[in-house]
């Protein structure tokens, strides 16, 4: 009778021998599916997203298909909608979109960047007041709009700035908002040791802020930027009360002209339902760029850690 040496022998029970669940070698958990958050979800992302289909369609319709064909068919008159959207008035379709980009844009990027001084400062400096400014800040995160146009209005045209570009970005360049995300996230990602180093390197101040603190807050700004982007591109109040030139109105203002005429000129229906296709089509561009932008700091936050 042969019998094993014990160098030979494999204990498959041995705790050194055995595989770890996370390697294979045990079976995985399988994952609970919860029906009810699972349908909250689904009623939520159908609630938004059905408002949207209505529009991508009936843009697809010719007027005498808008009111006669079935709400979700779609239709065969999208490129003549567009066309005919291109020639109304001159294309003054789109010189309210290049008004909305110039609003939203320059307004959202010069907001940034008080945002970032503002909350910088807030978060990095002690002076006396700091708690009391950043407390007033927060009152203005939840004032309503509506409550600080009138008086906006009768400020600028104490100083004749009304019916002006200048009226619109204006108002939204201090944002209570963006500062306070400001200063949250330079207080969790600017370390003060960081920027007291620098202050004994012999750094100035706006150095220290450009070339330290401005990119360690760079994804809490851009997040800063989509949000007021965001905001300035469907405000309505604001360009009501300012603006009396059509030619300066953004495309908010624009689209509600355009759907009180529409009252007499039901023709007009199907401008207004493209043109409000055409006008999500820069927010949907701008949300993917940000998102691709969020990754890749993800990203590089985990290779540098």
């Amino acid at each position: 009778m042969s019998t094993a040496s014990p160098l030979n022998t494999v204990d498959a029970a041995s705790p050194a021998n055995a595989r770890p669940a996370s390697e294979g070698g045990g079976a995985r958990r399988p994952r609970r599916f919860a029906p009810l958050p699972t349908a909250a979800l689904l009623l939520g992302a159908l609630y938004c997203l059905l408002p949207v289909a209505w529009v991508a369609i009936a843009a697809t319709k010719a007027g005498d298909e808008l009111f006669s064909t079935f709400t979700f068919a779609p239709g065969s008159g999208l490129w003549e909608n567009v066309s005919d959207l291109h020639g109304y008035r001159d294309g003054i379709y789109w010189r309210w979109m290049v008004n909305s980009a110039l609003y939203a844009g320059l307004g959202a990027l010069l907001s940034c960047a008080v945002s970032a001084l503002g909350g910088y400062a807030l978060a990095l400096y002690r002076f006396p007041g700091r708690e009391t400014i950043f407390n007033v800040l927060l009152a203005g995160v939840l004032m309503p709009p509506v409550i600080l146009a009138v008086p906006q209005y009768l400020l600028l045209a104490e100083v004749d700035l009304t019916d002006s570009r200048l009226a619109v970005l204006l108002p939204v360049l201090l944002s209570p908002y963006g500062i306070y995300l400001a200063r949250i996230y330079a207080a969790a990602a600017v370390p003060a040791d960081v920027v007291e180093a620098a202050r004994m390197d012999g750094s100035g101040e706006w150095r220290i802020f450009r070339s330290i603190a401005l990119p360690m807050m760079l994804p809490g700004l851009v997040t800063v930027f989509l949000f007021q982007f965001v905001a300035i591109w469907n405000n309505f109040l604001l360009p009501y009360i300012m603006l009396s030139d059509d030619e300066k109105f953004p495309l908010t203002l624009g689209l509600f002209t355009l759907l009180n005429q529409g009252s007499t000129t039901p023709a007009l229906y199907t401008l207004v339902i493209t043109g409000a296709l055409l006008a999500v089509l820069p927010l949907i561009a701008l949300f993917l760029l940000v998102q691709r932008f969020w990754s890749l700091d993800l990203l590089s936050g985990a290779v540098k850690s």
